[in-house]
């Protein structure tokens, strides 16, 4: 049941999966050791975003301290 895709996924087809396996979690649907592996899964891609919104934060920072000079 896991979607563990390759690491160079973008931010948005990571947030998309994150959506996925929320969904599936709420539905209930899911059986006890599947929602564990996709807890997981979720749980490594919510870090992955976090740290892509921190990479394109200081990226930004850094592009607009470079115009300011």
């Amino acid at each position: 049941m896991t979607n563990m895709k390759k690491q160079k996924d973008t931010f948005e087809e990571s947030l998309k999966r994150l959506q996925e396996i929320s969904d599936l979690l709420e539905s209930g649907t899911v059986g006890l050791e599947d929602s564990v592996t996709l807890y997981e899964e979720g749980i490594v891609l919510s870090k992955k975003c976090f740290k892509q919104l921190q990479d394109a934060e200081l990226k930004i920072t850094e592009l607009k301290k470079q115009l300011e000079q």
